[in-house]
């Protein structure tokens, strides 16, 4: 039983919370006005009760008292059998009268009327008494009046004295029937109240389970296609058959869900395209770039990056970004890291070298990624760490400072001697003999040329990377190589070193200028000149090769020059660095003379002619500097650059 009746309550219980908050609150509702009519209309029937058996206690005791008055002198006479009659006629006029009693004035009762009512049989046959109380005859005006229930209804007592001449004489006991009419009325009222109490509560037991078929379920799946699409499904449909506003609603709905699924779509295209680029983008600049979160968490590493750090291998997306940094790295940036993770600075820069995974100085810059949440606050959501290669920019302010004192040295020395010389000639002029003062004045020239080349060199080479323009003619090498090697077969002499020329006859004309090609020859000859020791060789060479392909599968004839000596050779770790500026070789084999210049010069003047330097060495055994260039076209009379 206990089992059942908890079955029912959850079934309730469950039934109840399928409805929503209205629902509950029309229900609420209509309890509170069902309670309230139906106490109203449940005092109103107590009221006409009250007023029913308020009438009947009055026409009861007005019936008693009319009654006593009559049949007072018949009984003060002992004429019973006249009271008697007189009893029977008055009860077959009279319909209200339910039974009637007569009692002595001990109360013990001597006759009654009808004989079948249970009430009379019953007194008659075991003789009993009416109890009253002992004042009950002082005011013959007061009958006593009760009520009491019985089978056939509520019955009005009423107890009325029998006096005559002030003597009491017993007591009449009157029943009153209630009022048929009253009685019908309100058992007709109290009917239409519990039948209306109950239709009501039928009606919203009705509406309530058509409420939950029709609206609440309807409602309920609208409820749960909301949170879908709140949740970013919006593949989410509702399929039912409504009509009227839930109908279109329910169309709305779905109208909306398919458009922001296909807005969605295109934001995936749109917000995927968008990364690819910003992917690209991050992957393709020269400087490294690491994003992280404000756990150190690594969320976008670019490769050059991956390069710098020695990451081609590991992965190290989603891994805390200090485990995986050199250690001077993390040793410089650990602690800033976190302060601007935790707001405390916005950006930092350190400038690092590097030993591994191989030898190089690094710039690195930190700076927060930030949210704006509102024009007041902004939140940190990351930090970009930006990283810079800059060993080649150490090395050229390295080799511009060794130029720049190279070239204090180059200015001082010939200068120091000059002045030394004008000095002494301004001093001891008169003097000296004529060969001393020849000599001096052969120092002063040597210094002075000196200083010449000096200047020379640099405007050269400020000229070529200024983007100046030159003509470009169809050059006769075999001219312009015969020129340098007259130019220095009697420094070539001097240092006993032969000097050979290899030029392939009828060697065709080439696009180029002359000068600049001399000054190319002249440059190249002359470090070869000066890195060979006596007895060695210098060869320069013309001829023309095996025609090229370009793009447009043309074939394009070239001459190739190469300036070979017997030198001291250069280094491997020096090859890629000869051409560049300020770069001295003879830095390494212990000598100043030089000013870094030439052979940078030697490349821009190869730019310009659209080619480039190549070279091989062996230290020890010598070095070769080649060059190719286009055969001139006889066809173009002028070419500028």
């Amino acid at each position: 039983m206990i089992a059942l009746l908890k079955t029912i309550r959850e079934a309730i219980v469950n039934w109840w919370s399928e409805f929503t908050l209205q629902t509950k609150l029309l229900a609420a509702a209509t309890l509170v006005v069902s309670l309230v009519m139906s106490g109203l209309t449940f005092w109103a029937v107590n009221t006409i009760q009250q007023d029913a058996r308020l009438n009947d206690t009055r026409f009861g005791r007005d019936l008693g008292l009319l009654l006593a008055a009559n049949v007072a002198p018949l009984i003060a006479d002992h004429n019973l059998t006249e009271v008697a009659q007189f009893s029977q006629r008055f009860y077959s006029s009279t319909s209200s009268v339910r039974y009637m009693l007569y009692a002595d004035e001990t109360g013990k009762i001597y006759f009654g009327l009808p004989f079948w009512e249970p009430e009379v049989e019953t007194s008659l046959a075991i003789e009993r008494r009416i109890e009253l109380p002992e004042d009950y005859a002082a005011d013959a005006e007061k009958p006593m009046v009760r009520q009491h229930r019985s089978p056939d209804g509520e019955v009005t007592d009423v107890f009325v004295p029998i006096t005559a001449d002030g003597k009491y004489l017993g007591v009449l006991a009157i029943g009153i029937n209630p009022n048929p009419a009253a009685v019908i009325s309100t058992n007709f009222t109290r009917d239409v109240t519990i039948a209306v109490f109950i239709s009501i509560w039928v009606m919203v037991i009705l509406g309530g389970v058509i409420n939950a078929l029709t609206i609440t379920k309807p409602i309920k799946e609208l409820l749960v296609g909301v949170k879908q699409i709140a949740a970013g499904y919006f593949k989410q449909r509702i399929d039912l058959p409504l009509g009227g506003e839930l109908g279109e609603l329910i169309l709305n709905f779905n109208e909306m869900a398919e458009r922001l699924e296909r807005y969605e779509e295109q934001n995936i295209e749109e917000l995927t395209a968008e990364k690819a680029k910003l992917e690209t983008l991050v992957s393709t600049i020269a400087d490294g770039a690491v994003l992280i979160d404000n756990s150190m968490q690594v969320i976008l590493v670019n490769p050059t990056a991956r390069r710098i750090f020695g990451w081609e291998v590991a992965e190290v997306v989603g891994e805390n970004v200090l485990h995986h940094l050199p250690p001077t790295v993390e040793m410089e940036i650990t602690r800033p890291l976190y302060e601007m993770a935790a707001g405390e600075c916005e950006s930092a820069e350190f400038r690092i070298l590097l030993n591994q995974p191989i030898k190089r100085t690094i710039r690195i810059l930190l700076t927060t990624v930030v949210n704006q949440v509102n024009q007041q606050r902004e939140s940190i959501k990351g930090i970009a760490i930006t990283v810079q290669d800059i060993t080649r920019e150490v090395e050229l302010n390295e080799a511009k400072n060794q130029f720049i004192s190279n070239v204090s040295h180059e200015l001082r020395t010939p200068l120091s001697a000059i002045k030394y010389v004008i000095e002494t000639l301004h001093d001891y002029g008169e003097e000296l003999s004529t060969e001393e003062r020849k000599e001096f004045l052969g120092t002063v020239n040597h210094e002075t040329d000196r200083l010449t080349r000096l200047v020379n060199d640099v405007l050269d080479l400020s000229k070529l990377e200024s983007g100046r323009s030159y003509n470009f003619d169809g050059v006769d090498l075999a001219q312009a190589i015969e020129q340098t090697v007259r130019t220095y077969q009697l420094n070539a002499r001097d240092k006993a070193i032969k000097l050979i020329q290899e030029v392939a006859p009828n060697l065709p004309l080439v696009v180029g200028n002359y000068d600049l090609l001399l000054q190319v020859l002249a440059n190249l000859v002359g470090n070869a000149l000066k890195f060979t020791k006596a007895g060695g060789k210098v060869a320069l060479r013309a001829y023309q090769i095996v025609p090229k392909s370009n793009s447009c599968d043309h074939h394009i004839p070239q001459v190739r020059v190469e300036i070979s000596d017997t030198g001291i050779g250069i280094a491997p770790e020096d090859q890629e660095a000869i051409f560049d500026r300020f770069f001295r070789v003879e830095n390494r084999v212990h000598t100043l003379e030089g000013t870094g210049l030439g052979l940078s010069i030697v490349r821009n003047i190869m730019e310009k002619h659209h080619s480039k330097m190549h070279l091989v060495s062996e230290v020890g055994i010598g070095t070769t500097f080649w060059f190719d260039l286009v055969v001139f076209d006889e066809q173009a009379s002028h070419v500028k650059k």
